[in-house]
């Protein structure tokens, strides 16, 4: 059952995340036969906080609130990566799991969640800057990085802004069907479900190396990468056998020099998508792919939408 929902906000809340809740769940859109929540906004520290924008909020509902909640979203805040959080907010996000509430985070509000032990266990996601240090600090929980949201047994965490979005819809559409949430995502002008996850928004530079051992052997790969380039000719021209060159590759740069040159072209190909007319199989030659099907391959492997997919979202013309 999905009627009765709160945001709970610490402070330093960002409004945008914040206002993401609210729109889907706190407006009346009964003129429409859909779903009127009884919703509230809820502190978890004193009835006026600060907020992301320099502005502050007056919430007068305290944690008394969430006892009934069927949802509580917990929208991401300032300094949520390092602060500690009250014990009596963790405390009853942990009461309201074990009652069979719905938990849902967005973006680094998956801190709070983390904070309370409810990520222990359970699969999730965070914005993909914050997935490594979600990973340090709850190191119990199964990070997925490229996705947009995760729901695993009551606790819904969703990566960056847009995407607490999506988790909002996706619980919708769970909880009360299909219509209701492509209702509410034509209301607000959205799509009900976005292609792909988040890798594909992710600005991913690969591993220089950190000496200059294979230094010269990295920039001679960009300026090559449109043509068959072997391990075997990488390591002639750092002047070592094929096997320590390898080797020394992975100490210098994180990475095997195949996974490299693949990033280096996916990289590329992404360029060209955005910012050029040339067609897929043209980009496919000059990325070093060959042709639009190997493309294809690679580019949904390493973002998680296609080259068509992609060009719609970033193309800039």
């Amino acid at each position: 059952m999905l009627q009765n929902v709160a945001a709970l906000v610490l402070d330093g809340v960002h409004p945008f995340e914040l206002g993401v809740v609210c729109e889907v769940f706190g407006l009346d859109r009964s003129d429409e036969g859909l779903p009127v929540y009884d919703f509230a906004v809820v502190s978890g520290e004193g009835p006026v906080l600060g907020t992301h924008a320099g502005f502050a909020l007056s919430v007068p509902d305290g944690l008394d609130r969430l006892e009934e909640a069927d949802l509580i979203a917990v929208p991401a805040g300032e300094s949520f990566l390092d602060r500690e959080f009250p014990a009596d907010v963790l405390r009853a996000l942990t009461r309201a799991v074990e009652r069979g509430a719905t938990v849902l985070s967005v973006c680094s509000g998956v801190f709070v969640l983390a904070a309370a032990g409810l990520l222990d266990g359970r699969r999730c996601t965070a914005h993909w800057r914050h997935v490594d240090r979600l990973s340090a600090r709850c190191p119990a929980a199964r990070v997925e990085p490229d996705v947009l949201y995760v729901d695993d047994a009551g606790v819904i965490t969703s990566a960056g802004t847009a995407a607490g979005i999506d988790a909002c819809l996706h619980l919708v559409r769970r909880e009360q069907g299909s219509a209701v949430a492509n209702a509410i995502a034509r209301r607000m002008v959205v799509p009900p479900h976005r292609e792909g996850g988040q890798a594909q928004f992710v600005d991913r530079p690969l591993p220089r190396a950190s000496s200059d051992t294979v230094g010269g052997v990295l920039v001679w790969m960009e300026a090559n990468l449109d043509r068959e380039i072997t391990v075997e000719e990488m390591a002639l021209r750092a002047h070592m056998s094929p096997r320590t060159f390898a080797r020394r590759f992975q100490q210098e740069t994180g990475t095997t020099p195949y996974r490299w040159l693949l990033g280096q072209r996916v990289l590329l190909a992404r360029a060209l998508l955005e910012g050029s007319d040339e067609t897929i199989d043209s980009i496919a030659v000059r990325a070093g792919f060959g042709n639009a099907a190997t493309l294809r391959h690679h580019f949904t492997r390493w973002t998680g939408t296609t080259p068509h997919a992609y060009r719609r979202t970033f193309a800039s013309r």
